[in-house]
């Protein structure tokens, strides 16, 4: 017993050395770089021998890759990527709360990322080899990570994983050194709103469900408009959801616009009064769209008063932006396509499919057209050459066929009583 003991106190003595002089590394790493700190400082400042350094690290640069390989970069990074692997319920998610996460630990050490960064020449072949298998080992655990999301979620990648991790990984480090070594750079406006344009980058390039994938080869083949108890559902699901998503769902239906025409959106580009509301695109295809109040047979508010004019008057911030995020940041397209995932979660087209975003678009669109627009007049509004709106005037021609057929034969029926 008294031998356990002796072993479990020596143990602790060596776990307790050797943080110290981990600790104190990087205080003074931090405060006179790499390059100026010796180990007998080190050493001094740990209050322990230096023997006792070269002991635990076998010389400075080891104990320069003990310093870096424990810290919040990498420390546990494999368990806590499983961790957050069972518990995120999207790609989308799991992309932004990895990225705050390695942000979040950058920002604990950034004069250790500054004096890596600054002196990486001088230190020798070995040093530079181990500091690379250390991210090396760093990408594999974000590409299991990954990989482990995308399984559970069906989702295909145009990019193998470990290309994806190591393209994810680069661009956060990029940020760290940039803001960490610069000063009044007008890169992006703060932190959160570099991560929001990171992720939506991410899930728009990299990523695709297969349901979607599957969905939208339909809506290219052939257009797939919604019904309107569903485009109501919808609808009513972002009202209870709040006045941001109801404004949001509301534009998709009864302007007919994309997420990225969408993001580029800011308030003075919206003139609202009595008689009209339209909105002004200025990017792509430059025009002016009504924003209907009338949506697949029922009124939602006047051109004055309505989702997005709500929406508007209750913002007391000073973002040009229409759309702001959940952390009061310009939305970004991978945003709006989430917001639209979570709102539509268990709903199902005719044709048993969770409806897509693009089909917001091609119902609006099919809508007008039954309406009484003619081609010309869509090109205008839309952008869009006519041969891309032929399929949706067949699609118009073909529900105003039926909607003809039903009332035909419910006045044979009213005939047939009489």
């Amino acid at each position: 017993m008294q031998v356990s003991l002796a072993i479990l106190i020596m143990s602790s003595e060596i776990i307790s050395t050797r943080q110290r002089l981990i600790n104190a590394a990087m205080e003074l790493f931090a405060v006179q770089g790499i390059t100026e700190t010796t180990t007998k400082a080190v050493a001094e400042l740990a209050k322990v021998n230096e023997v006792t350094l070269f002991r635990q690290f076998g010389n400075k640069h080891g104990l320069v890759l003990a310093v870096i390989s424990e810290s919040p970069v990498f420390e546990k990074l494999g368990e806590s990527l499983k961790m957050q692997a069972s518990q995120n319920p999207s790609i989308y998610q799991a992309l932004k709360d990895y990225c705050e996460d390695r942000i979040e630990a950058l920002e604990q050490v950034p004069e250790l990322v500054r004096s890596v960064v600054g002196e990486a020449g001088k230190y020798p072949v070995e040093n530079r080899q181990a500091l690379g298998r250390s991210l090396s080992q760093a990408n594999l655990y974000v590409a299991e990570y990954l990989a482990t999301v995308m399984e559970r979620e069906q989702l295909h990648t145009q990019l193998p994983v470990q290309k994806l991790a190591s393209l994810l990984n680069s661009m956060l480090l990029g940020y760290a050194v940039i803001e960490f070594t610069s000063e009044f750079h007008e890169l992006w406006h703060d932190r959160d709103e570099f991560l929001e344009n990171l992720v939506a980058l991410f899930f728009k390039v990299a990523t695709q469900s297969s349901n979607q994938l599957n969905n939208e080869v339909i809506a290219r083949e052939k257009v797939v408009d919604l019904p309107a108890n569903l485009v109501h559902s919808i609808l009513q699901r972002a009202k209870k959801s709040g006045l941001r998503d109801y404004a949001l769902i509301y534009v998709l239906f009864g302007a007919g616009l994309s997420p990225q025409e969408i993001v580029n959106l800011e308030r003075m580009h919206q003139i609202s009064d009595a008689n009209q509301h339209i909105l002004q695109i200025t990017q792509g295809a430059v025009r002016q769209v009504p924003v209907n109040q009338w949506i697949m047979g029922k009124r939602y508010g006047s051109y004055t008063r309505n989702p997005l004019t709500q929406w508007l008057n209750t913002r007391k911030d000073d973002h040009a932006a229409l759309f702001l995020n959940d952390n009061a940041m310009p939305i970004a397209e991978g945003e709006i396509q989430e917001r639209w995932r979570i709102l539509t979660e268990g709903l199902l087209t005719p044709e048993g499919q969770q409806p897509i975003i693009e089909q917001a678009q091609q119902t609006w669109c099919v809508e007008m057209l039954s309406k009484g627009m003619n081609l010309d007049d869509m090109s205008i509004i839309t952008g869009w050459n006519l041969p891309k709106l032929q399929p949706y005037a067949r699609r118009a021609r073909e529900k105003s066929a039926l909607e003809r057929a039903i009332r035909l034969d419910y006045k044979s029926r009213q005939t047939n009583r009489d």
